[in-house]
C-alpha cells in the first residue's frame, strides 16, 4: 500500500501559543483532556469553518459552536462540555489571540455619551488568569461535616444560562398590562420556581464529595438527597463559598488613566475602568 504524505502539510496550521490551564488539569473527567507532561497545551488559530460556526445563532445559544471551536483549536481538549468554568475564559482568549493577535479593540462609552476605542492587551489578560485563578474546594460546615466543591463544567453553565434566559423572557411577557392578573401570577410563580431550580441545581452539580463522622460519599444520588433535605444554613454556606470563588476568579476591569484629549471632551474622572466581558457571540468578530 502506498502511503503518500500531503505536500501541503507545511502550509497547514501550526500551534501559535501554549497555555497553562488555571485548573492545572484538575476537575476534568477521564478522557475529556489529554494531559501533557509539562502542563502546557498548544493553541491553534481558528479556521474559516470555525468562524462560520460562530455566526450561527442557535449553535451559539446552545453552546455547540463554542465547543466545536475549542476542540478544533485546542486538540488536547477532547470534550469541551466537561471543561471546568475556571478554564473557559483563558481558553477563549487564547484562541482569539492565536487567530487575530494580541490586541483586541473594545468600544467604550463614557459620561456625556463620549465614545472611544481601547485596545486590550490579551497577553496580559491571559497571564493574569494563568497566575491568579485559584480554587479552594473545601467548605467546612462544622466539626462533623465537610463539603467539597468543584467548578461547574461548561455544559452545566450553558444549561443554567439557557434556563435563566427562558425564565427572564417569561417574566417580560408577564409584564404585559393586557394579560389577566391570574395568568400573570401563575407565570411569575412558575418563573421563580424555575430560577430556584437553577440555583439549587448549580449547588448540587458543584458538590463532588461530602465527609461526615458517619463516613464519606461521592455518590451523586446521596449528595442530591442531602442537599434537598439539608438545613438552610448548610446550603447558604456552600452557596456563599461558591460566590466568593466566583468573585475572586472573575475577570477584573482594567483601570487606565484618562488622556488629555478625553478631558478636553468633558470627561471629569482621572481614571476609567474598562470592563472585561467575553461573550462568544461578539468576542470573535
Amino acid at each position: 500500500m502506498n502511503f503518500q504524505s500531503n505536500p501541503l502539510a507545511e502550509f497547514m496550521r501550526q500551534p501559535k501559543i501554549y497555555i497553562r490551564l488555571p485548573s492545572e488539569g484538575k476537575f476534568w473527567p477521564d478522557g475529556s483532556l489529554k494531559h501533557t507532561e509539562n502542563g502546557e497545551y498548544p493553541v491553534y488559530s481558528m479556521t474559516a469553518k470555525d468562524e462560520l460556526m460562530l455566526k450561527i445563532p442557535d449553535a451559539l445559544m446552545n453552546g455547540q459552536a463554542v465547543v466545536d471551536v475549542i476542540q478544533n483549536c485546542v486538540p488536547n481538549i477532547k470534550d469541551a462540555w466537561k471543561m471546568p468554568s475556571i478554564d473557559v475564559d483563558l481558553v477563549l482568549i487564547a484562541i482569539r489571540l492565536a487567530t487575530y493577535g494580541e490586541k483586541m479593540k473594545t468600544p467604550i462609552t463614557l459620561e456625556k455619551e463620549i465614545e472611544f476605542e481601547y485596545h486590550i492587551d490579551l497577553r496580559q489578560v491571559m497571564d493574569s488568569l494563568m497566575n491568579n485563578i485559584t480554587w479552594n474546594d473545601t467548605v467546612p460546615i462544622n466539626e462533623n461535616l465537610t463539603i467539597f466543591v468543584r467548578p461547574l463544567n461548561y455544559k452545566s453553565i450553558t444549561e443554567a444560562a439557557i434556563r435563566t434566559f427562558e425564565t427572564q423572557k417569561i417574566i417580560q411577557l408577564a409584564n404585559n398590562d393586557q394579560m389577566p392578573e391570574e395568568e400573570k401570577i401563575k407565570l411569575f410563580r412558575d418563573s421563580f420556581k424555575k430560577l430556584t431550580e437553577v440555583t439549587v441545581g448549580t449547588i448540587k452539580s458543584s458538590i463532588y464529595k461530602v465527609d461526615s463522622i458517619n463516613g464519606s460519599t461521592d455518590n451523586p444520588e446521596f449528595i442530591r438527597e442531602f442537599i434537598e433535605n439539608s438545613d438552610k444554613e448548610i446550603f447558604n454556606k456552600v452557596q456563599n463559598h461558591l460566590e466568593e470563588l466566583r468573585l475572586k476568579n472573575q475577570l477584573k476591569p482594567i483601570s487606565i488613566p484618562v488622556t488629555e484629549d478625553l478631558k478636553a471632551q468633558g470627561v471629569t474622572s482621572d481614571t476609567i475602568e474598562i470592563p472585561l466581558t467575553f461573550d462568544p457571540s461578539t468576542f470573535f468578530e
